[in-house]
């Protein structure tokens, strides 16, 4: 079976936001165009057994049902909704900011 993959406002402006740092800062276009693509081809893949990747550790994070999966520097939070069968991806980052702050700027 099949889920779902949703993609929250925040999580598709973080998409953006990376590819443009990586092309407008770094001068890197192939890169970014690489980078991005690794990071979706991963999110389509928890169509696929997406409670394989384990919970974020802290909380209020892990009592909510937030797992996280790790490609290259970045991290893709996302939560399962089982009933519903749909994969709410809600943010992606660089793994070497705050990830605490920005989980808690986060609206779920």
């Amino acid at each position: 079976m099949s889920w779902n993959i949703v993609y929250t406002a925040q999580a598709r402006q973080d998409l953006r936001d990376i590819y443009g740092h990586i092309v407008l800062e770094l001068l890197a276009p192939e890169t970014a165009i690489g980078q991005t693509r690794r990071i979706m081809k991963m999110i389509r893949s928890l169509g696929e057994m997406p409670m394989r990747h384990q919970l974020y550790g802290e909380e209020p994070w892990h009592s909510r049902g937030i797992r996280f999966l790790p490609v290259d520097y970045y991290l893709i939070f996302y939560f399962p909704e089982e009933p519903q069968n749909t994969v709410n991806i809600v943010r992606i980052m660089y793994g070497g900011r705050d990830v605490r702050r920005q989980l808690s700027e986060t609206v779920l």
